[in-house]
């Protein structure tokens, strides 16, 4: 086997806790993931893909960088990868998802601050994300209070820039979202040498839709029953989608559809036809956030799909036609990121209408809303939701959870009595 120690102390971590968390991590992804019946043989490749999590394609980082290129570290779907790609710069998603960093985020921020927010500024400060170490600076971005200030502690130990985010879907806010891609363009061409032409932002744009497509594809084929993968393969081919090679990782994705399609010929699925069907709504789940759909799908449903940005809101938005100007594209990729309908926007109604969407199109029995503890965005929107869905005679279950396993019982006995009820 390849040893990556070395590039892991060039880069500054803290080798001893490093072993701990992949020691930990292996562990948990053999339990929950190779331990499921009946899985696509094409999921092998995100099983390798797993294994070598912090190592081929954080060495593949580090070659680009040693060429010359730059590594870009984004933690959210409203930062345009293309734009990061069109100038021969490598977007990767960051650590972000594990109770194993949050206490060092403690020692720095509130504790009554959201999970997802500690472990990202945990990660850094714990010297255990050989990503962010592998990263010539990070996007961050203003979804929410707590990451926009979160950013400005994390830009004391690695270089930040934050693109504004506006709370608003008008004329103005879309003005202000494109003068944040202009400004995020011209830093990516600050940093990099490289100025992005209209013919490599083409480029660049044609390779992030594809992925898009392969994952709309993917989401297309849940519709079947007997569901053909289970929603944790699903979840988890998403959360890759953050960090892995964006022509690999479409080719993979394909090669899975394919054998998706064969599948459900035949009749083939990792679940019973009449098993209980649920749409995940909400939170985003980060690598290795799985605690939701193992406890769903341990209790005889399967997850058909996700509204989050982990699922829909990652993959459902195309770039839309432009002109083939380097202008035009930049609008069109503003407009295409903006059609995200993030809990950070008011009114937000069309997530409403995103949901049920979802919930009929997938024929599911019901949905789950997902909130991370002190994730005030998604936890107020619930109540709007909860409105929508009991309009819809749509069962809905709301978790409010963190990282850690210490309720683990107690939602175990809220998802079977929900499952029960249905």
């Amino acid at each position: 086997m390849t040893s990556y120690r070395p590039m892991w102390a060039e880069l500054g971590l803290d080798l001893e806790r490093h072993d701990v968390l992949l020691e930990a991590l292996g562990g948990m992804y053999s339990d929950l993931f190779l331990s499921q019946k009946n899985r696509p043989k094409s999921m092998d490749y995100f099983d390798f893909v797993v294994s070598e999590i912090h190592g081929l394609r954080v060495k593949e980082l580090q070659d680009h960088r040693a060429g010359g290129g730059k590594v870009v570290g984004l933690y959210c779907v409203f930062v345009p990868e293309d734009l990061i790609l069109a100038a021969d710069a490598i977007p990767v998603g960051l650590c972000a998802g594990a109770q194993f960093a949050v206490p060092d985020a403690e020692e720095v921020l509130p504790r009554n601050t959201c999970p997802l927010v500690k472990s990202s500024f945990g990660f850094k400060l714990s010297g255990t994300c050989p990503y962010i170490q592998a990263s010539d600076f990070v996007v961050g971005e203003t979804t929410c209070d707590g990451k926009t200030k979160m950013y400005e502690i994390l830009a004391e130990y690695h270089p930040v820039h934050v693109m504004e985010v506006p709370q608003k879907k008008t004329p103005l806010g879309r003005q202000l979202f494109l003068e944040e891609v202009h400004g995020l363009k011209a830093k990516l061409e600050a940093e990099t040498g490289r100025a992005i032409t209209a013919d490599g932002l083409a480029q660049a744009t044609t390779l992030v839709d594809g992925k898009r497509r392969a994952l709309q594809r993917l989401q297309a084929l849940r519709r079947a029953r007997p569901a053909p993968i289970s929603g944790l393969d699903a979840l988890l081919i998403i959360q890759i989608a953050f960090y892995d090679d964006v022509v690999r990782f479409t080719e993979k994705v394909n090669a899975l559809c394919d054998e998706l399609d064969e599948r459900i010929a035949k009749g083939v699925g990792v679940a019973s036809a009449d098993a209980k069907r649920i749409v995940i709504s909400g939170s985003p789940m980060a690598v290795p956030n799985w605690k939701l759909h193992q406890l769903m799908e341990a209790s005889g449903s399967v997850v058909v799909g996700e509204e989050s940005c982990t699922g829909t809101r990652y993959f459902n938005y195309l770039t839309p036609e432009s002109d083939g100007s380097l202008e035009g594209q930049l609008a069109a990729i503003a407009d295409r990121q903006l059609e995200t309908n993030c809990a950070c926007f008011t009114p937000n109604d069309e997530r409403l209408d995103d949901i049920v969407t979802l919930a009929r199109g997938w024929d599911a029995d019901g949905v789950v809303h997902y909130d991370l503890q002190f994730c005030h965005t998604f936890a107020n929107e619930a109540v709007k939701v909860e409105r929508r869905l009991a309009e819809e005679r749509i069962p809905l279950l709301r978790i409010e959870t963190d990282y850690s396993d210490e309720d683990v019982g107690q939602l175990r006995t809220r998802i079977d009595a929900f499952l029960e009820m249905l």
